[in-house]
């Protein structure tokens, strides 16, 4: 998840919760008598005679108006669904551009080359990595499956002293975030079947 679609998450939170949270505060206070009895009286259902008679002759448009309400509902939800699997993945980095003409550097070629770089050592058995971020701050995020027994001090020396300084001399930079995820599982030993 990328932090655009973090903040939305929050600031959907933070809408959905006051919305509740004044809902809520509103049927305890006609619940204890807050407001004037004659229009909200304590002691009777919310649908009472007054909303039954209204929805009776407003026939039938509140019912339509609650159906594009849900679907609107249900349309917004999907999208909130469909944007929680959205990445920022970073295509072309402009490295140069001038009179004499530009510079894009391809992100999947960087990013194969980082991965490779990292499945080189011996107790690595595998990599992917992706570029997010923007042209201007462009980040790395690498999966590594390593093998149990080996020590992740050799691990963080393949990551810190052969891979990340590759990418930044690839990327003509002196800095660029990292964050690796690394699973640790037992390598897969070769099986010899007897005759």
């Amino acid at each position: 998840m990328d932090r655009k679609t973090a903040r939305g998450n929050r600031l959907g939170l933070l809408i959905t919760g006051l919305l509740l949270t004044v809902a809520g505060g509103l049927v305890v206070a006609r619940g204890a008598g807050a407001f004037p009895q004659a229009w909200a009286p304590a002691r009777e259902p919310i649908v009472n005679g007054p909303v039954r008679e209204a929805f009776a002759r407003y026939h039938p448009w509140p019912w339509w108006a609650i159906a594009a309400a849900g679907v609107v509902l249900a349309l917004l939800g999907l999208r909130w669904l469909l944007v929680q699997g959205r990445r920022a993945r970073l295509g072309d980095i402009r490295l140069a551009s001038g009179p004499g003409g530009v510079t894009d550097l391809h992100t999947g070629g960087v990013t194969d080359a980082v991965a490779a770089d990292v499945s080189a050592h011996p107790a690595i058995l595998g990599a992917s990595a992706t570029m997010v971020g923007t042209n201007a701050r462009p980040a790395v995020r690498l999966r590594v499956v390593a093998d149990e027994s080996a020590p992740m001090s050799a691990i963080r020396e393949q990551l810190t002293g052969v891979a990340i300084p590759h990418m930044r001399r690839a990327l003509e930079t002196e800095h660029i975030p990292a964050v690796a995820q690394v699973n640790l599982e037992e390598p897969q030993r070769s099986r010899r079947t007897l005759a």
